[in-house]
Protein backbone atom coordinates (compact mmCIF):
# COMPACT_ATOMS: atom_id res chain seq x y z
CA UNK A 1 0.00 0.00 0.00
CA UNK A 2 1.16 3.50 -0.99
CA UNK A 3 -1.10 5.67 1.11
CA UNK A 4 -0.54 9.51 0.40
CA UNK A 5 -2.98 12.19 1.66
CA UNK A 6 -4.79 14.59 -1.24
CA UNK A 7 -4.43 18.42 -1.73
CA UNK A 8 -7.51 19.70 -0.34
CA UNK A 9 -10.54 19.07 -2.03
CA UNK A 10 -13.07 21.47 -4.33
CA UNK A 11 -16.57 20.75 -5.56
CA UNK A 12 -15.07 18.76 -8.80
CA UNK A 13 -14.57 15.82 -5.82
CA UNK A 14 -18.03 15.72 -5.17
CA UNK A 15 -19.35 12.80 -6.45
CA UNK A 16 -16.21 10.77 -5.33
CA UNK A 17 -16.46 12.36 -1.42
CA UNK A 18 -20.20 10.83 -1.98
CA UNK A 19 -19.21 7.74 -2.64
CA UNK A 20 -16.60 7.32 -0.50
CA UNK A 21 -18.80 8.60 2.47
CA UNK A 22 -21.92 6.65 2.01
CA UNK A 23 -19.71 3.13 1.45
CA UNK A 24 -17.29 3.61 5.06
CA UNK A 25 -21.08 4.64 6.86
CA UNK A 26 -22.38 1.60 5.64
CA UNK A 27 -19.09 -0.45 6.73
CA UNK A 28 -18.75 1.52 9.82
CA UNK A 29 -22.50 1.59 11.35
CA UNK A 30 -24.48 -0.99 9.38
CA UNK A 31 -24.37 -3.95 11.73
CA UNK A 32 -25.34 -1.85 14.75
CA UNK A 33 -28.03 0.57 13.42
CA UNK A 34 -30.84 -0.56 12.07
CA UNK A 35 -31.92 -0.39 8.19
CA UNK A 36 -34.23 1.84 8.09
CA UNK A 37 -32.43 4.37 10.86
CA UNK A 38 -29.16 4.42 8.45
CA UNK A 39 -31.01 4.56 5.25
CA UNK A 40 -32.65 7.96 6.70
CA UNK A 41 -29.56 9.39 8.04
CA UNK A 42 -28.05 8.65 4.29
CA UNK A 43 -30.65 9.89 2.61
CA UNK A 44 -30.05 13.14 4.34
CA UNK A 45 -26.08 13.76 4.93
CA UNK A 46 -24.69 12.53 2.06
CA UNK A 47 -26.46 14.21 -0.95
CA UNK A 48 -24.73 16.01 -3.92
CA UNK A 49 -26.20 19.19 -2.52
CA UNK A 50 -25.64 18.91 1.72
CA UNK A 51 -21.49 17.67 0.14
CA UNK A 52 -21.46 20.80 -2.36
CA UNK A 53 -22.67 23.18 0.17
CA UNK A 54 -20.16 21.75 2.81
CA UNK A 55 -17.15 21.52 0.27
CA UNK A 56 -18.00 25.46 -0.80
CA UNK A 57 -17.49 26.20 2.87
CA UNK A 58 -14.59 28.22 3.38
CA UNK A 59 -14.32 27.21 6.79
CA UNK A 60 -14.00 23.34 5.90
CA UNK A 61 -12.04 21.65 4.84
CA UNK A 62 -11.95 17.99 2.88
CA UNK A 63 -9.07 16.01 2.24
CA UNK A 64 -8.91 12.24 0.46
CA UNK A 65 -6.64 9.47 1.63
CA UNK A 66 -5.37 7.78 -1.43
CA UNK A 67 -3.84 4.09 -2.29
CA UNK A 68 -2.41 5.16 -5.66
CA UNK A 69 -4.98 6.82 -7.29
CA UNK A 70 -7.69 4.96 -5.33
CA UNK A 71 -9.78 6.73 -2.68
CA UNK A 72 -9.34 4.64 0.51
CA UNK A 73 -10.90 7.53 3.19
CA UNK A 74 -11.24 10.72 3.74
CA UNK A 75 -11.09 13.71 6.72
CA UNK A 76 -13.56 16.52 7.51
CA UNK A 77 -12.01 19.24 9.37
CA UNK A 78 -14.41 22.69 10.18
CA UNK A 79 -13.55 25.68 12.01
CA UNK A 80 -15.63 29.27 13.39
CA UNK A 81 -19.41 29.18 12.06
CA UNK A 82 -18.60 25.85 10.10
CA UNK A 83 -18.46 23.32 13.30
CA UNK A 84 -21.18 21.29 14.17
CA UNK A 85 -21.08 22.93 17.82
CA UNK A 86 -19.51 26.05 18.19
CA UNK A 87 -18.17 25.42 21.22
CA UNK A 88 -14.95 27.61 20.65
CA UNK A 89 -14.55 30.20 17.86
CA UNK A 90 -11.00 29.29 17.60
CA UNK A 91 -10.66 25.42 17.52
CA UNK A 92 -10.61 23.19 15.03
CA UNK A 93 -13.56 20.42 14.84
CA UNK A 94 -12.16 16.67 13.34
CA UNK A 95 -15.85 16.18 11.80
CA UNK A 96 -15.09 12.82 10.24
CA UNK A 97 -11.98 10.25 9.95
CA UNK A 98 -13.73 7.81 7.25
CA UNK A 99 -11.74 4.42 6.18
CA UNK A 100 -13.10 2.02 4.26
CA UNK A 101 -13.39 -1.44 5.93
CA UNK A 102 -10.47 -3.02 3.91
CA UNK A 103 -8.00 -0.70 5.08
CA UNK A 104 -8.65 -0.65 8.74
CA UNK A 105 -5.48 -1.36 10.68
CA UNK A 106 -3.22 0.16 7.85
CA UNK A 107 -2.40 3.47 9.51
CA UNK A 108 -4.75 5.40 7.20
CA UNK A 109 -6.79 6.98 10.08
CA UNK A 110 -3.18 7.93 11.45
CA UNK A 111 -2.17 9.81 8.31
CA UNK A 112 -5.66 11.49 8.54
CA UNK A 113 -5.35 12.23 12.40
CA UNK A 114 -1.69 13.91 11.34
CA UNK A 115 -2.98 15.89 8.33
CA UNK A 116 -5.99 17.46 11.09
CA UNK A 117 -2.90 18.34 13.53
CA UNK A 118 -1.08 19.78 10.81
CA UNK A 119 -3.81 21.88 9.92
CA UNK A 120 -4.55 22.67 13.26
CA UNK A 121 -0.80 23.80 13.63
CA UNK A 122 -1.23 26.14 10.82
CA UNK A 123 -4.11 27.65 11.86
CA UNK A 124 -2.57 28.37 15.43
CA UNK A 125 -5.51 26.80 17.07
CA UNK A 126 -5.18 25.95 21.29
CA UNK A 127 -6.97 22.58 19.94
CA UNK A 128 -8.99 19.97 18.29
CA UNK A 129 -11.80 18.37 19.27
CA UNK A 130 -14.46 15.63 17.95
CA UNK A 131 -17.80 13.98 18.50
CA UNK A 132 -17.71 9.93 18.90
CA UNK A 133 -20.64 7.71 19.09
CA UNK A 134 -20.21 5.78 22.38
CA UNK A 135 -20.44 2.32 21.02
CA UNK A 136 -17.61 3.23 18.85
CA UNK A 137 -15.27 1.65 21.15
CA UNK A 138 -12.46 1.00 18.20
CA UNK A 139 -12.81 4.67 17.34
CA UNK A 140 -12.66 5.76 21.19
CA UNK A 141 -9.54 3.93 21.93
CA UNK A 142 -7.89 5.40 18.76
CA UNK A 143 -8.49 8.55 19.86
CA UNK A 144 -7.13 7.78 23.53
CA UNK A 145 -3.99 6.41 21.90
CA UNK A 146 -3.79 9.50 20.06
CA UNK A 147 -3.81 11.85 23.74
CA UNK A 148 -7.41 13.29 22.71
CA UNK A 149 -9.91 13.04 26.32
CA UNK A 150 -13.32 13.13 26.87
CA UNK A 151 -14.10 16.62 28.11
CA UNK A 152 -18.69 16.41 27.45
CA UNK A 153 -21.37 14.33 25.75
CA UNK A 154 -23.91 15.58 22.78
CA UNK A 155 -26.55 14.13 21.43
CA UNK A 156 -26.45 12.43 17.69
CA UNK A 157 -29.46 12.03 15.39
CA UNK A 158 -29.52 8.57 13.49
CA UNK A 159 -32.96 8.38 11.95
CA UNK A 160 -34.98 8.55 14.62
CA UNK A 161 -32.61 7.31 17.41
CA UNK A 162 -30.67 9.55 19.72
CA UNK A 163 -27.31 8.18 20.51
CA UNK A 164 -24.60 9.64 22.76
CA UNK A 165 -21.50 11.12 21.19
CA UNK A 166 -18.88 11.77 23.25
CA UNK A 167 -16.78 15.21 22.55
CA UNK A 168 -13.07 14.54 23.01
CA UNK A 169 -10.43 16.89 22.13
CA UNK A 170 -6.47 17.49 22.74
CA UNK A 171 -4.97 20.69 23.31
CA UNK A 172 -2.42 21.35 21.39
Amino acid sequence: MNCRISNQLTIQHVDELKKISIQSFIETFASTNSAENLNSYLENAFTITKLSNELSNPNSFFYFALDGNDVIGYLKLNIQDAQTELINNNALEIERIYVLKDFHGAKVGQLLFAKALEVASQLGVPYVWLGVWEKNEKAINFYQKNGLTVFDKHIFKMGNEEQTDYMMKLDL
